[in-house]
């Protein structure tokens, strides 16, 4: 029964095909807006849920979000779904005069729009109260939940800084030989592992050459726009046929930097930013691996003390100790928390492999649609600058051979 009611979930509008009686959950981020001044100012998002799933209030809700509840979010699904890759949020702008740009803005938006939508269509996420809060809550009660967080999300700079201390005198006792690290070994989690990080490596790598391809379409459509403009100053100096050819040369030099313009913005929005996506995707592995790493270790001690309780517990039984009774409880209570933790980590490793699944076969699709648009794009404007210096060389040919 669970498998015939499949829930379907789009980016932004229901399908017009999908059937009335199919389960459908889909979510928008629209309509940013500034508000308030200063260090105080913000964006704000409309988030317009559609869908008509029971456990929501009804078939259509909008509600206002800014960054720190998507935040919330994030942090919340963290917490309880371990095991899964959390989708990854685009970062804070930190630098001062970018946060409000047009195009950040619209850049954050779309990578705020695909967070929640990943979302809204994993099998798992999707059933989510958290999620639920959020797409229905209204702003006073997201504002109350968000300053009620706990955990590491919500800790104080003090906090983190005792946090990093201990885990670099963890790491000191490991290199110097007084503590023998605790960790997973399984040539599955290796290969995991190994190739997590050579994707990142490489992502990132091809990430650094998207932008550097966006800066220099910037940069040579500024440059065109410049020439254009000397163009035809020089052209209104000449008269006759040389003069309108460079005022000519002059037009077609910033029709040609409008273009480039155009597609540098292109190249940013469907080729740079889902390159950028997809390291943050990693990054979010990555903090799925440790918590993958911190299971298994606590395992590992668990079942580790479990043994020396076990074997105190047969010493006091052999001096018939007037200890057993209070011994065996706290084996008992042990033995179910070592069992707990055992269990813990076991669907973390059954859910890991699922979502490694999940992941290559998502990034496949989104891969080859941004390629693609890559290539149709440079393809688009290599014909259009072709086209354009190709009209003038007529006239250009006729001024040279006068």
């Amino acid at each position: 029964m669970e498998q015939q009611q499949q829930r379907s979930v789009s980016g932004s509008s229901l399908s017009p095909r999908s059937p009335s009686s199919q389960l459908h959950l889909s979510v928008s981020v629209t309509d940013p807006v500034k508000l308030g001044n200063g260090v105080q100012a913000y964006i704000s998002y409309r988030v317009i849920t559609k869908t008509n799933l029971p456990e929501y209030q009804g078939p259509e809700k909008i509600v206002i979000r800014r960054y720190s509840d998507f935040v919330w979010l994030r942090d919340r699904l963290f917490e309880k779904y371990k095991g899964i890759f959390i989708p990854p949020l685009p970062e804070k702008s930190a630098v001062e005069k970018f946060r409000f740009s047009a195009e950040f803005i619209e850049m954050r938006r779309q990578a705020l729009d695909i967070f929640v939508n990943r979302i809204a269509s994993h099998h798992e996420l999707q059933q989510s109260e958290d999620l639920r809060t959020f797409l229905q809550a209204d702003e006073e009660m997201m504002e109350r939940l968000r300053s009620q967080e706990t955990g590491i999300f919500k800790k104080k700079p003090a906090d983190l800084m005792q946090i990093f201390k201990d885990v670099q005198s963890k790491v000191s006792d490991v290199v110097l030989g007084k503590e023998k690290p605790v960790e997973e070994s399984s040539p599955e989690y290796e290969k995991l592992k190994n190739y997590v990080f050579e994707l990142e490596n490489h992502l990132s790598e091809a990430q650094k050459h998207a932008y550097r391809l966006v800066k220099r379409h910037r940069e040579l459509g500024q440059s065109l726009s410049d020439f254009g403009k000397a163009a035809k100053l020089l052209g209104a100096c000449e008269g006759n046929g040389l003069g309108k050819a460079f005022s000519e040369l002059g037009a077609k030099s910033e029709s040609l930097s409008v273009k480039l313009q155009k597609e540098a913005h292109q190249l940013l929005m469907s080729f740079e930013e889902p390159l950028k996506d997809y390291v943050r995707a990693v990054q979010s592995i990555k903090a799925t691996i440790a918590e993958r790493a911190n299971a298994f270790k606590q395992q590992c001690e668990l079942a580790e003390t479990m043994k020396l309780k076990e074997i105190n517990l047969d010493k006091l039984m052999l001096t018939r100790s007037d200890k057993v009774g209070e011994a065996e409880l706290e084996y008992k209570e042990l033995k179910a928390e070592s069992e707990e933790a055992t269990r813990r980590f076991e669907t973390i490793v059954r859910l890991m492999n699922e979502e490694i699944v999940r992941f290559q076969e998502q990034k496949t699709l989104d891969m080859g649609i941004a390629f693609h648009e890559f290539a149709k794009g440079q393809a688009r404007l290599a014909n259009s600058i072709a086209d354009a210096w190709r009209s003038l060389l007529p006239k250009l040919e006729a001024c040279s051979s006068s």
